[in-house]
């Protein structure tokens, strides 16, 4: 078995609790309009190719690094390579290294949930909470994100909940309420991380010859934030 990798971060420390080996794994069925790597959406667009066992080699040359961290897979969306992700994190399961999948869960079968459960930690990134902008946003419906959740919930595996505030989309009063409310039943949900939505990443669209679709829409002012989190420290989430 290989995987497709997008690349590798040595000292990742906004990926999961800790300092983090933080592995980027190439292939994305989202299309999200803020997305800033357009790079890692196609599965064979110049990934490395690596074995679990060689992925695991690699990480373990940063142990003494993470050993109080531990080591993420991201993307692109991991779960595209979801026996991949279950298979080394099984191994990273046998040196005591602790696991997080940052993941969209845009999908969801058998094979996923064997990558859940192999994970000690997972970060769901809810897009939006309203089914219509959800697939204006990303180009695909919510539904196999929320049966995600809803498996992450039965199994009680912990769970952090990321969110982009992006103006004039999600940084929405309304639907940060109705978010939050959907949210603080699930007892699986150990915190959500709102992610302030920037501009970074248009270099990037504009090297490859591609439309940034938001062009005009500012980044998340420091007030904004502010607001989101008052809303979910109001319905007893952890921020």
């Amino acid at each position: 078995m290989t995987g497709n990798i997008h690349s590798v971060e040595s000292f990742g420390t906004v990926d999961g609790p800790g300092i983090r080996f933080v592995a980027f794994l190439q292939g994305c069925p989202l299309r999200c309009l803020y997305c800033h790597n357009p790079d890692s959406w196609e599965k064979g667009n110049g990934s490395i190719q690596m074995s679990p066992s060689e992925l695991l080699a690699e990480m373990l040359r940063y142990k003494s690094f993470i050993v109080k961290g531990g080591v993420t897979l991201s993307g692109g969306e991991p779960l595209m390579q979801a026996e991949f992700v279950r298979e080394f994190f099984l191994l990273c399961r046998e040196q005591g290294i602790h696991t997080a999948l940052d993941t969209s869960g845009a999908l969801f079968s058998q094979s996923v949930c064997n990558a859940l459960d192999a994970a000690d930690l997972v970060m769901l990134d809810i897009k939006s909470i309203d089914t219509e902008q959800h697939k204006a946003l990303t180009g695909a419906k919510i539904t196999n994100t929320l049966k995600c959740l809803n498996y992450l919930e039965e199994k009680q595996i912990p769970t952090w909940i990321r969110h982009v505030l992006v103006p004039g989309w999600t940084d929405n009063d309304q639907l940060l309420q109705k978010l939050a409310a959907f949210l603080k039943p699930y007892k699986c949900i150990q915190k959500v991380e709102l992610l302030p939505y920037h501009t970074m990443g248009i270099r990037k669209y504009e090297q490859m010859g591609l439309n940034y679709r938001l062009t005009d829409t500012p980044p998340l002012s420091e007030e904004r934030l502010q607001n989101a989190r008052a809303i979910f420290t109001n319905a007893n989430l952890k921020i």
